[in-house]
């Protein structure tokens, strides 16, 4: 098999109570989850009853779609993680191997109170909801996913960022034992993505800790990761062990491997095509017809503001 350096591989080379009663519970179950059959990965977190919500598990968002939901069993058979493999089951086929407890997540740079915790310690104090949003990918598909999370700014909130903080770097767990894709010189290790304070400080931002009311599954990303729901799906990074506050924009682990066709900000932008092809369309997963491709992914009311007078070719 061909495999591509990093020269010359691209995504698109890939067709990718009202809380908790448990927090630990529910955080211990990724220790089982890593180490089980895909049978496990559809067993249902331990959430409480919550009479009169739409969902009886989960504390629902506003910013949700009422959009029709993809499936489970799509959303987790088709991925991009290059951590365990290029092709798009890869990571449901591989993604067994990583163990995600003990988890920890560390946080530093400019802040006044970095640290180090472990993943029951970064979750329990946040209120989980299920946020239905779209994932719309570089390639061309797309996927409305119910994720389980809480809002980045929250999480972030707690180490006091310094007014020196311009940008948060985010950094995925490098230990090519558990993530054989690793082994190849794919990308360079480990995965590296950033946003600017303000996107990460955005209420839509979340850390995702779940999805479909379950626990995350291992090829989406477990134990915690970002989601960004308008840009395109690489800059949700998954198994995210680091988080830095620093002074200058990070430089991402696409803008590193191909910087002409991956920037920094990567919104959802049908006006703005790849180099070589369009992104005015796209395909659902599980729909054989193709969609406009919406403005910041359908979310423009929301976020346009964030880059009011800046040239959105250029900064792409």
């Amino acid at each position: 098999m061909l495999i591509k350096t990093k020269a010359d591989l691209t995504e698109a080379d890939v067709t990718p109570e009202h809380i908790y009663r448990d927090r630990r519970r529910f955080m211990q179950q990724g220790a089982i989850l890593g180490a089980s059959t895909m049978a496990a990965l559809t067993a249902p977190l331990a959430l409480p009853r919550r009479a009169h919500a739409q969902s009886p598990d989960l504390v629902q968002s506003p910013f949700s779609t009422d959009e029709d939901k993809t499936s489970y069993e799509d959303i987790t058979t088709y991925n991009n993680f290059y951590e365990f493999g290029t092709g798009k089951d890869d990571p449901a086929r591989h993604a067994h191997r990583l163990k995600t407890s003990p988890w920890t997540l560390s946080v530093s740079g400019e802040c006044d109170k970095p640290g180090t915790l472990d993943i029951e310690d970064a979750v329990k104090p946040h209120t989980l909801e299920e946020r239905i949003y779209r994932l719309r990918c570089v390639e061309g598909w797309s996927m409305v996913i119910p994720w389980v999370g809480f809002p980045l700014g929250d999480f972030l909130k707690r180490f006091e960022p310094r007014s020196s903080a311009k940008y948060v770097e985010f950094e995925t767990l490098h230990d090519p034992k558990q993530m054989p894709g690793q082994r190849r010189p794919i990308l360079e290790w480990p995965y590296v993505e950033g946003l600017r304070m303000d996107e990460a400080m955005h209420p839509l931002t979340i850390l995702a800790v779940g999805l479909y009311g379950k626990k995350m599954p291992n090829q989406n990303g477990a134990p915690i990761r970002l989601v960004v729901p308008w840009k395109y799906g690489f800059k949700s990074i998954k198994s995210i062990v680091n988080i830095r506050f620093v002074e200058k924009q990070p430089t991402s682990s696409w803008m590193k491997a191909i910087p002409d066709e991956y920037g920094f900000y990567s919104n959802v932008n049908p006006d703005v095509a790849h180099p070589r092809w369009s992104q005015a369309r796209e395909r659902r997963i599980g729909e054989f017809r193709k969609r406009k491709t919406l403005m910041f992914n359908g979310y423009a009311d929301q976020v346009a503001s964030l880059y009011a007078g800046m040239d959105l070719k250029k900064n792409f």
